[in-house]
């Protein structure tokens, strides 16, 4: 089983959450209209346009480059259609971190972890994705401004982006079936994850602060490890 479905089982097990859903247009979610079927493949490709457009411009001038009629002008779609996709560009840039991250965990996957230890691993991993965003510092402040700025109107996309880090941080464990106790852990090394780069974007944590942060939190892994005594 890939690890995002290990997330969704575990998670909702522990905290009676709702399995993720199918990628879908935003017009129902957002009016809470009956749930849209999955995309087509044309559908699909169209929506990955507008993403790799979206990093495309967060990369060459942050969050302020990212205008929605330039993004649909990049992606060659209608702004309509565009608006049809993302009610607006916080939905989008949230999206775009979303991929951003699944794109990273593949690569994660491809030379995983050497640590000899969960906490070990996790914090590697961490480190290394962080690294990753670090090359590209105008989009991820981007990315990381329109996570802060999400209103519950961006609640799906959020938790997109909270999932994709949870499979990220589980596959570094190596869990396949986390405890409650596990998942608390983790979504607290999540919450250290994205504060940390919050406060590396804003220049008031060095890298080397931020590795020794990210290490101190992910030895809650052994806290709450079975095995602890």
């Amino acid at each position: 089983m890939p690890a995002q479905a290990k997330v969704e089982a575990s998670t909702a097990r522990a905290a009676g959450a709702a399995a993720r859903p199918s990628p879908k247009l935003a017009t129902s979610r957002q009016h809470g209209g009956p749930p849209s079927p999955p995309l087509t493949e044309r559908q699909e490709a169209r929506r990955r346009r507008i993403l790799h457009a979206s990093a495309q411009l967060a990369s060459r001038g942050g969050f302020d480059a990212v205008q929605m009629r330039e993004v649909a002008e990049s992606s060659q779609v209608a702004l309509g259609t565009l608006y049809r996709y993302f009610p607006s560009k916080i939905h989008l840039l949230v999206a775009t971190m979303q991929d951003q991250l699944e794109h990273m965990h593949g690569t994660l996957r491809k030379k995983p972890p050497a640590g000899e230890t969960a906490a070990e691993r996790v914090a590697e991993t961490l480190m290394r994705a962080f690294r990753a965003l670090q090359r590209e510092p105008h989009l991820a402040d981007a990315m990381v401004r329109a996570l802060t700025f999400a209103d519950r109107s961006v609640s799906p996309e959020v938790d997109q982006v909270s999932r994709q880090t949870t499979a990220i941080i589980l596959d570094a464990m190596g869990l396949d079936d986390p405890t409650p106790e596990q998942l608390s852990a983790v979504r607290v090394i999540e919450h250290t994850w994205h504060s940390a780069l919050i406060t590396w974007l804003s220049g008031r944590a060095s890298i080397a602060q931020v590795k020794i942060d990210i290490e101190t939190v992910c030895r809650l892994i052994d806290l709450t490890s079975p095995d602890t005594p």
